[in-house]
Parts: structure tokens; sequence; C-alpha cells
């Protein structure tokens, strides 16, 4: 595996000019707890930003991502515009980390898939009790397609990289970011995986 950045040393002239390498995030289908396990870095993001160039994520508020080496995607496929960021998001990174369980299974957004989709709209905008008179499914174009079932998202796009957990720890993004920005093959040991 090439290093996407060069172990910490004094640079040679010709490295100067080479720039950092560009980490983007993106949120699809989950709760954005991973989002919070990478805030959760606290003081080690002052390190991180000495290493690479933030593209699109909760630290930049950029709504769009241009090219990226590193892509840190959280969250499952519910709905057709899921779809389209994460394929987006996959044409403009070199590397694609799936962050989390449900990016990598669904996670719990997938726990609806036992269910027909079109039944729970009914049931809940039309059925319960409480509702107004006249009350019917959202049907603005605005809104989001919603798929049958919630996927993984190695369904649609390949993936290079999984990043398990419920949410990954601090811990654990810092060291699977660290092993890829210094070339090498991420490993989590014992203690760094875990589900809450």
């Amino acid at each position: 595996m090439t290093a996407i950045e060069r172990p910490d040393r004094a640079p040679r002239s010709d490295e100067q000019a080479r720039p950092k390498p560009r980490l983007a995030t993106v949120s699809l289908a989950g709760c954005f707890g991973c989002h919070m396990s990478l805030l959760d870095l606290d003081e080690r993001l002052f390190v991180l930003f000495e290493r690479v160039d933030f593209d699109r994520s909760p630290l930049t508020d950029l709504k769009h991502c241009g090219p990226c080496d590193i892509g840190l995607i959280e969250g499952g496929l519910c709905n057709a515009e899921n779809v389209l960021v994460l394929r987006e998001f996959r044409a403009r990174c070199k590397l694609l980390v799936a962050v989390g369980a449900c990016a990598i299974t669904g996670g719990l957004p997938a726990q609806r898939n036992a269910l027909d989709i079109g039944r729970i709209l009914t049931d809940v905008y039309q059925q319960r009790p409480g509702l107004g008179a006249g009350s019917q499914v959202p049907n603005d174009p605005e809104l989001p397609l919603p798929l049958a079932h919630v996927h993984p998202i190695h369904e649609v796009v390949r993936i290079d990289h999984f990043l398990p957990g419920c949410p990954p720890s601090a811990d654990a993004i810092w060291a699977f970011l660290t092993a890829l920005l210094d070339g090498r093959e991420p490993q989590l040991g014992h203690g760094l995986i875990h589900y809450d």
C-alpha cells in the first residue's frame, strides 16, 4: 500500500510544495454518532489538521465535496437522495471508508426492512389516532423517495475499508486514520471496536 502522506520527517525540497491529503466526510441514514466520535478526537483534531486538509465535513460546513484522498461515510441508504449522495461521494474519493454499523450493515434504520414501507407511511400519516381530517402521506417533490429497504453502502458502491462500531470510538478513528496516513494497513486490535 502506498502512503497517502509520508511519515513525519524533515521534508525534502521537492516535497514541500506537495499538498496535504484531502479528507471529506458525509452522513446518510443514521444518527450522526460516527461524526460525533470524529469530533471527540478533541485535541487530536489539531494534529489531524496538520496532516490533512478537510473538505466536506462538520468542521467545514461545505455541502459539496471536491476531489479527495480519503472519504469517511456514515449511515446506510434509506432513500433515493442517499444513493445519489453516495455515488457522487464515491466518484470524488480515492479511498472510501464505510464508518459504523449503519454504513456497513444498515444498522438500526434497517430494522424497518421487515415491514412494508407503503404500509408504514399510511399507518403514520393517515391512520394513527389524532390526525386531522384528510391527512395524507407527504408527496412533495422536494422529499426524497424512500427505498423499500435500507441498504448498507457496499451494495451500491465499492468500499476500500470498513471501520466498524456503533459508533466507532474516537480512539478507533484516530488509529485508523493515522495508519492510512502513514501508509499502513489499518489494524484495530481488541478494545478499539465496540457497539454501544
